[in-house]
């Protein structure tokens, strides 16, 4: 593997997290940090494609082409085999509804070199981030993930509802907003009771995050009128009920409000840090930058005079750039 690494560049498939850039893993930023070229999903968070090296080249996933898993596989491997250093990003982590194991196929089918790098799930970070733990040593054992978004070439479903529902447990789904309503109905079917607490979480740990409970009878109702749509994640199990005194994401000082950071880049991350922390969405903007003069007669002459001690009696610095 190491003279394959040598001839050619290392393809890290890297889970991006569900969007607070602060749930990126230490190796993923590491890696970002080093990277040749960074590909990158939609829903990937813009705080977390900025850690990227600077010089990098950032490309969207669409631009490859939409829809175009095999475009997107050949891209991974043309800049391999170009010797380069890739990160391909994705939300969550890669191998939970991410496609990760088809890259990784592509990638081992070409023979070249690659590594798979965990990131914290949608599944658990969106329920989290909503007071609603996955599991209760009262209310749930088990929790399963599911998509409720299958591959439309699929002839049937290859889902197992009436075994997810007799499970009791909490049930996950993914990417099933759209269909909401259907899969309420089937559940339904399938032997669950409509009195069932039911969550749907929309933009799960941003600053946009929206949660809506409700139970599996009228949750699909409930998100229509709030106008909840894609990104978002459904949560169905007792484990619901427990939101009303475990939500902390939402209730923090600063929730909801956007801030508007303009600091020179070097000196913002401090601010920007606190202010997350109390629940504001911010964002960067650096308006100033600290550089040294081109000439620094001009400034050398102002400190001279100074010196002298003869036009002025106090000098007065006002922020620690001018110190």
């Amino acid at each position: 593997m190491s003279d394959v690494i040598r001839r050619h560049g290392l393809v890290s498939l890297v889970g991006a997290g569900p969007g607070d850039p602060g749930l990126l893993t230490r190796k993923a930023e590491n890696l970002l940090g080093r990277a040749d070229v960074v590909i990158h999903d939609a829903l990937v968070s813009p705080a977390v494609i900025a850690m990227a090296r600077q010089g990098a080249e950032i490309i969207h996933r669409r631009e490859l082409g939409e829809g175009a898993q095999e475009a997107l596989n050949q891209a991974l491997i043309r800049h391999s085999r170009l010797g380069h250093r890739v990160v391909r990003l994705k939300g969550g982590d890669p191998c939970v509804f991410g496609r990760g194991g088809e890259e990784a196929w592509a990638l081992s089918q070409a023979g070249l070199p690659f590594e798979i790098v965990p990131g914290v799930s949608a599944g658990i970070a969106a329920a989290a981030y909503a007071g609603i733990p996955l599991t209760h040593r009262m209310l749930a054992s088990d929790v399963t993930f599911v998509t409720g978004h299958e591959d439309p070439a699929k002839s049937e479903s290859a889902i197992n509802w009436k075994q997810l529902v007799h499970t009791g447990g909490t049930l996950v789904i993914f990417m099933g907003v759209r269909h909401l309503n259907e899969i309420m109905d089937r559940l339904v079917e399938n032997g669950i009771s409509s009195e069932t607490p039911a969550a749907v979480i929309e933009w799960a740990t941003t600053p946009m995050q929206r949660t809506v409970v409700g139970t599996v009878g009228c949750i699909s109702e409930r998100v229509v009128q709030q106008g909840l749509d894609h990104p978002a994640l459904t949560i169905v199990g007792r484990v619901v009920e427990l939101r009303d005194d475990l939500a902390w994401f939402d209730r923090r000082p600063l929730w909801k409000r956007r801030i508007l950071v303009t600091r020179a880049e070097e000196q913002a991350p401090e601010l920007v840090e606190a202010l997350r922390e109390v629940g504001a969405g911010v964002i960067t903007l650096p308006s100033i930058a600290f550089a040294p003069p081109s000439n620094s007669e001009l400034l050398d002459n102002a400190i001279d005079e100074l010196s002298e001690g003869e036009r002025f009696d106090w000098v007065l610095f006002t922020s620690t750039n001018a110190v």
